[in-house]
């Protein structure tokens, strides 16, 4: 249990995970590092999603809790999305690392109907268990480093704990140092 949360085996719950991440839950790698009984989710006030709101409602640290934001990078024609895992401690350094790693010209957080129609995840709510198999997801080396880590479930009404290395696992991820920056 992290703060106030009433956690419970996500795969119980589909209830409180978007279709794409109870999906990605029931095929769950065997090599990860953890169990997917291991992956907790909560439920939680939908109105205090949004971290600073959610972390003070229920107790939980700004350092254990953990932000996915979507990227969208161009270069000429083609926009490649990427999702970066920063803890809320820090801001993903889309300009620099990010446009760096993905290799584009221009990079910037996806616009808000684009990561929600892209990913089947409310906004607010989007997580890197689910995602599409071909985005790249880029973690910051604090987020492994930290022991369990709050981050979304794909609906706002929920939250998922997990592992922080085991994020470093999922399939498509890749362990950034450096990625964020830390915040003031």
């Amino acid at each position: 249990m992290m703060g106030s949360l009433q956690t419970e085996p996500a795969q119980s719950r589909p209830d409180l995970l978007a279709p794409p991440v109870a999906k990605a839950l029931a095929v769950w790698p065997e090599e990860a590092p953890i169990d997917v009984d291991q992956v907790l989710v909560a439920p939680i006030d939908g109105s205090l999603a949004d971290t600073a709101a959610f972390c003070e409602a229920y107790g939980v640290s700004l350092a254990e809790s953990a932000n996915c934001v979507i990227v969208a990078g161009r270069r000429g024609e083609v926009t490649k999305y990427a999702a970066c895992i920063v803890l809320a401690t820090t801001r993903a350094d889309v300009n620099g690392v990010v446009r760096r790693h993905l290799d584009v010209r221009k990079c910037s957080f996806a616009p808000m109907d684009e990561a929600v129609s892209l990913t089947g995840m409310e906004y607010g709510g989007i997580t890197p268990i689910g995602l599409p198999a071909d985005w790249p997801i880029l973690v910051d080396s604090r987020v492994i480093a930290t022991p369990h880590v709050i981050v979304g479930s794909g609906v706002r009404h929920s939250k998922i704990a997990v592992a922080g290395p085991a994020l470093g696992a999922l399939p498509g991820a890749q362990v950034i140092e450096g990625l964020a920056k830390e915040i003031g």
